[in-house]
């Protein structure tokens, strides 16, 4: 797995005022992802993206850039944590949620444009 921090996630109660707050604090612009679920994205490094969530989830989701996702999973499980099977984003790539071993929430993507639609 790459080290290296790809892309955040920050749940919201209320994209509008999220959005807002980001916007205004951080200077990034969002663009709705089309397709798909409300999912607004900014572009930065790393990139992100504030979306609804219905549950007490707080905190931001960060994805690490992977070469080669299905080994990364298989590393993920060998080391005691906990990852999910790959999940296609169509046109953009892999990625998979993971725990480690203390309970930490993470994802790890893996870019790929030839995941179909």
């Amino acid at each position: 797995m790459q080290p290296k921090l790809v892309h955040i996630e920050l749940p919201a109660k209320d994209t509008e005022r999220a959005r807002a707050f980001w916007g205004r604090l951080a200077g990034w612009e969002f663009q709705g992802f089309e397709g798909g679920p409300e999912y607004w994205m900014f572009q930065g490094e790393p990139g992100g993206a504030i979306y609804p969530t219905e549950h007490d989830v707080n905190g931001p989701l960060v994805y690490f850039g992977s070469e080669d996702i299905d080994a990364d999973i298989a590393a993920v499980r060998q080391l005691g944590g906990e990852a999910e099977d790959k999940q296609p984003i169509p046109g953009v790539g892999w990625f998979a949620r993971c725990e480690d071993t203390e309970g930490n929430h993470f994802s790890i993507f893996q870019s790929d444009e030839s995941v179909p639609h």
